[in-house]
This record gives structure tokens, sequence and C-alpha cells, in this order.
């Protein structure tokens, strides 16, 4: 198990932490299912006292990421399908909400932000098929649009003014952020035209938010989130 992923710690509580650092890490299969993992072994890679692992532990159980063997000693869940679809349909949901309170409480001055930040969008989709169409490395600019996306995304969250909300999305994530950015990464290497099916609809998102349209905003992002995770998953988008 790489030691980087799992000590890389900057946020909130020791406990929300550990509970991020552990999930990402069996996201991005550095955990993978079957593997057994203690208390004491985790406090030590990721420099904290057993107390912050033990509540991480508590709600990655209860996400059903880990299952318990023993008294201290957990392992890695094998996650089946039919979970992972039951998984998938909670966090669409959850970002439909979330859409559904950002039509709420949107100040002018986070929509301007939102705006800019697909401006920022825009350049990179530019340049990013112009390199493709040359030839030429696009990595580094897709990572940059990436990391532009992921500030749009929390731009929305930030505009739904509801942590609770948020912070459920967060924790039923299909993919830890390491791993879907893997999976974009990939997809994208090997087409240059996936996901701009569903682009414009962060333009018409926005658009809905500065309506005070809770339901389009719902909407729009239900679609979205559906279609992305089946592409993502690799399987066919539904009607």
């Amino acid at each position: 198990m790489a030691r980087d992923t799992l000590s890389t710690l900057t946020n909130d509580t020791l406990a929300d932490r550990s509970y991020r650092a552990v999930r990402d890490a069996i996201g991005s299969g550095e955990l993978r299912p079957g593997e057994k993992i203690t208390e004491r072994g985790l406090a030590e890679r990721l420099s904290v006292s057993p107390t912050p692992v033990r509540e991480a532990i508590r709600r990655l159980e209860q996400d059903g990421l880990i299952e318990r063997t023993g008294p201290r000693t957990v392992v890695v869940a094998t996650i089946g399908d039919t979970a992972r679809q039951d998984l998938a349909e909670v966090e669409i949901g959850l970002r439909g909400l979330v859409a559904r309170f950002a039509a709420r409480h949107a100040t002018p001055d986070q929509l301007d932000r939102l705006d800019a930040i697909l401006d920022e969008a825009d350049d990179l989709h530019i340049v990013i098929r112009k390199r493709h169409d040359d030839g030429k490395p696009i990595d580094r600019h897709l990572d940059a649009l990436l990391d532009t996306m992921q500030r749009f995304n929390e731009g929305v969250n930030a505009c739904a003014a509801n942590s609770v909300l948020v912070r459920l999305l967060e924790q039923t994530r299909v993919f830890s952020p390491s791993e879907r950015r893997t999976r974009l990464l990939e997809r994208v290497a090997a087409d240059k035209e996936f996901g701009l099916d569903r682009y414009a609809s962060h333009r018409a998102l926005v658009h809905a938010l500065r309506a005070g349209d809770s339901a389009a905003a719902e909407q729009i992002v239900l679609e979205d989130a559906r279609g992305g995770l089946n592409a993502l998953r690799g399987e066919p988008r539904r009607g």
C-alpha cells in the first residue's frame, strides 16, 4: 500500500481526513477487496492515533466499503454490481438535490464565478481538441480541465448552502476523486469526443440557477450525472 496516498491529510477533523484517505485508497485499488487492515496499521500509516481511525472505520463500515472480521481487524469489502448500482442511484439523487438547493440559494457573485470557470473550461477544450487533432500530448491540459471542472462542481456545492447534503454526497460517491480522474483520463485519451455530449449541460445548469428554477436545475443534473456515471462504468447511455 503506497504511503503517499494515505499520508496526504489536509482538512477538517482527523477522523474526516482519515476517512477520506482510506476511502480513496479503496476506490483507487490501493486497498483491494478482501485485503485485511487493522486500526493500528492504518493509524501508523496516517500518523494519527487509533481514535480517529476507529471513527473512520465505523463510517466506512456504514458505507459498506469494509467488513469487520474481529475486534480490531477489518477487510476491504467486495462490492457487487447490484450494490454499486444502488450506490450510483443514491449519488445521482443527491446530486440532483444539491442542484435544487443551489437554485434556491445561489448568489449573483457565485453564479458569475461559475460562468467564469466555464469560460476557462471552454478555452481548455479548444486547446485539447486542437492538440489531439495534431497528435500532440494533451495530458497537462486535460489535467487542468479536470481541475477546472472540479472547481465548478465545488462551486455548485457551495451554492447549495447545505453542508449536511454535500457531506452525504461525498460519502456516497461511486468513484473516489482519484479513481474518477483515472477513468476520465483513460476515456478521453481513447476518444477526444468523450463527454462532449453532456458538456453543454453545465451552461444550462447555470442558466437554471440564475432563474431560480430548482426543478429544471435538478433535472439537468440528474441527466448529466446518470450519463456520466454510466459512461465511466462503461455502460451504454439510456434514453
